[in-house]
């Protein structure tokens, strides 16, 4: 019975060539790519790695929780939320305008009126600047301007700035041009403006999914500050880098601890937020 189970052509899966093949495919052009990025996990498991990790990892406990230490704590996460929050809001304030003039649903064009030469190469240099922005992560962003403006938060605060710039114009102006057509291009055919059509036609039926992206955005830019303060960015990543330069591991795993519950708090802020909205 089991051999003839095993014949039975009704039994057997008609896909199964295809998906055989395509991971064998997968497996030869990944493993190309594996040896060149230098993959080796077993590495960790390495005597000499495991006992250096247990050293590093004792360093942390107890953590440290003297008076002084935790001032400077509390100081430098305000200092990390600061750092997210304004330089979301300037990406925010860059991005809208943008978003205006590269997204062709709020366009003439998209009624079938003509387009000047003037308007369509703005469209496309707007489009290449949001491009050119989010393609240089915030970290290389924040090297640059550390050496421009020196250490501390204003370093972060651009670097967010411009690359969150990139990426919310992007998301916004996608948004915007897969809803519902018919409420702008009534409001173009009736002579509205471009901000007439955003705001009447666009702008009610999209803005909660706008404003959730944004939230979600302001959560990844916490993160975000921590890390650009290993160069300099100022905030939490940077007293974290100056404790572990001074081997204190006791001053970093507070400092960890700390980082875990401001982006579990942003992370519940944010769901609140997108809650309301939904």
């Amino acid at each position: 019975m089991v051999s003839d189970i095993a014949v039975d052509p009704r039994l057997r899966d008609p896909a199964w060539t295809r998906r055989v093949g395509t991971t064998l495919a997968v497996v030869v052009l990944l493993w190309p790519i594996m040896v060149a990025s230098e993959f080796k996990p077993w590495l960790l498991f390495d005597r000499q790695s495991l006992n250096a990790t247990w050293r590093f990892v004792a360093s942390f406990f107890p953590p440290s929780a003297d008076a002084e230490f935790l001032r400077l704590l509390l100081r430098e996460t305000w200092v990390t939320m600061a750092i997210a929050t304004t330089g979301l809001t300037l990406a925010w304030i860059a991005a809208v305008p943008l978003t205006l003039v590269g997204t062709a649903r709020l366009s003439q064009s998209s009624i079938g009126r003509p387009m000047g030469r003037l308007p369509l190469v703005i469209r496309h240099a707007v489009r290449w600047l949001l491009v050119f922005l989010r393609s240089v992560p915030e970290l290389v962003w924040a090297l640059l301007f550390v050496r421009v403006v020196g250490l501390g938060p204003t370093a972060g605060v651009l670097a967010i700035a411009l690359t969150y710039t990139g990426m919310l114009g992007k998301v916004y102006a996608e948004v915007l041009e897969s809803s519902d057509a018919a409420p702008t291009e009534s409001l173009l055919r009736n002579g509205a403006s471009r901000l007439q059509a955003f705001l009447y036609g666009a702008l009610p039926q999209n803005a909660p999914e706008l404003v959730s992206y944004t939230v979600f955005r302001w959560e990844c830019a916490v993160r975000s500050s921590v890390i650009m303060g290993f160069v300099g960015g100022g905030g939490l990543g940077q007293q974290i880098d100056m404790s572990m330069k001074m081997l204190d591991g006791g001053q970093v795993s507070m400092m960890l601890l700390a980082f875990v519950v401001l982006v579990a708090a942003a992370d519940r802020a944010s769901r609140l937020l997108r809650g309301m909205l939904a």
